[in-house]
């Protein structure tokens, strides 16, 4: 139930505190710089070439951050379009924008302009492009690594590997504790994932992230257990598998990654997000899929490492205006998509792994070149002129006995469902394709919107 505390209009406002919309202005923009690098630049107009043909992604998507020098013309219109100084890191002067996607923009001493991308790790792009005479900046593992891949007609493409930091150069006199990275990264992707109390998983995955905080910090500790999660993730999907190939024949790996989705028990939810937090997530905003889907989702994202959860959960409309993130949410008998999700497969946070891994695609490109490997899509499910998405066909896991027995003795599915899910087994995770313009960074929040209308002072 809603809190008798709360009123309509703190329900409305808990609902609305993230709205987004496209940014057409700064879209625009960037757009620009970009191909006026490409029409200067040779290396980067067949990379974006690249890009497209093998692995269905678009150069767009794979931007870092654009470098300016200080007289360039194009630095005076960012206010126009609505970026904002940047002060998140010292002593660089900055621009970030606030209400959508979009790459940040900094000045540098020089000439050129520099476009940076994004990519998992420097070496394995350098590797992929044939690039052995480049002398890569930073240590190994270092919080930031980069390498000048090409220099052409006033434009420098280099690329950039991120473990948790924001700066936009490496810190050459800074020691990278090798031994705490390999022990902790170790640690989260060896961590035991199957509890008979999935608390006790939850304790111990706090644990070990606790450890490795104190000795790496949060933000590090951050990339060092999604990138743990991913691996799990990947190993148990076939279309994951696939896509990760082919981006990483061109020396990608996942750095185009939107959001990770996570389904969530309603008992352990607020366990979930509670380990999120202390990771450094910050709350976004709710979704809702409508009242006959009967679930919603907190969306939260990490500041450092652009890591963003979409969080499923089983919920009732009067729910979704509640902080359901913080406040326990009480047991039901009726389990909904995600619930008896969970309970088929486990925790998406424990034994499941996670639902799905969606990156940012040309939604077109990547549907038609994975049906020619042999991945199938399903059909959008949203398919706006700024926002479209689509999962590959699910991978279908067997599941336990044990479970099966446990839902038909509670009379949560049938003789015939719980035969079916013994014989056929059922839906575990997806691959999701998306593709985002005018820099839209929210979800399509239909749902939001039905409960927005149903809690109108007008219609109570």
């Amino acid at each position: 139930m809603v809190a008798a505390s709360q009123t309509n209009d703190e329900r409305i406002s808990a609902l609305t505190a993230h709205t987004w919309s496209p940014q057409p202005a700064p879209a625009k923009w960037v757009q620009g710089v970009l191909e006026d690098a490409m029409q200067k630049n040779s290396f980067l107009a067949t990379l974006r070439r690249q890009m497209f043909e093998q692995s269905g992604t678009r150069l767009l998507d794979w931007i870092d951050h654009f470098a300016l020098p200080t007289d360039d013309a194009a630095l005076a219109e960012l206010s126009q379009v609505g970026y904002e100084l940047d002060t998140s890191v010292p002593k660089v002067r900055a621009w970030k924008h606030s209400l959508g996607l979009f790459p940040r923009v900094r000045i540098h001493v020089g000439k050129s302009r520099l476009v940076v991308l994004k990519v998992e790790a420097v070496a394995d792009f350098l590797a992929a492009q044939n690039l052995s005479d480049v002398a890569i900046q930073g240590g190994y593992l270092a919080s930031v690594r980069r390498a000048r891949v090409a220099h052409e007609n006033g434009i420098e493409v280099w690329v950039l590997e991120r473990h948790g930091s924001l700066a936009y150069e490496p810190a050459l006199d800074k020691v990278v504790p090798l031994d705490a990275i390999a022990k902790h990264s170790e640690a989260l992707r060896l961590r035991r994932r199957d509890f008979d109390n999935a608390a006790d998983g939850f304790a111990l995955a706090s644990r070990l992230a606790d450890a490795a905080i104190a000795e790496l910090g949060r933000d590090r500790t951050c990339e060092l257990f999604f990138a743990a999660e991913r691996d799990y993730w990947q190993r148990r999907n076939r279309a994951g598998r696939k896509q990760r190939a082919r981006q990483e024949a061109l020396g990608l790996g996942w750095a185009n990654h939107d959001h990770h989705t996570y389904r969530s028990s309603r008992a352990q939810f607020n366990r979930l997000i509670a380990f999120l937090e202390r990771l450094g997530f910050q709350i976004r905003e709710r979704f809702y899929a409508g009242r006959e889907a009967g679930w919603g989702a907190q969306v939260i994202e990490h500041p450092v490492t652009g890591v963003t959860i979409f969080a499923d959960v089983d919920l009732s409309p009067e729910e979704v205006s509640q902080d359901f993130s913080h406040e326990p949410l009480p047991p039901r008998a009726e389990l909904g998509t995600v619930g008896l999700w969970c309970e088929l497969h486990g925790e998406a946070f424990l034994q499941a792994g996670m639902h799905h891994l969606e990156c940012q695609f040309d939604f077109n490109a990547t549907r038609d070149q994975l049906d020619e490997a042999g991945i199938l899509t399903m059909p959008p499910f949203t398919d706006l002129p700024y926002l479209r998405q689509a999962f590959t066909r699910g991978e279908i896991w067997p599941v336990k006995p044990q479970r099966v027995e446990q839902l038909l003795a509670s009379k949560q599915i049938t003789a015939e469902q719980a035969r079916q899910f013994l014989s056929n087994g059922a839906i575990g995770s997806h691959l999701e394709i998306l593709q985002r313009d005018d820099g839209y960074k929210g979800f399509n929040q239909h749902g939001i919107n039905e409960i927005i209308s149903a809690t109108d002072p007008r219609r109570m």
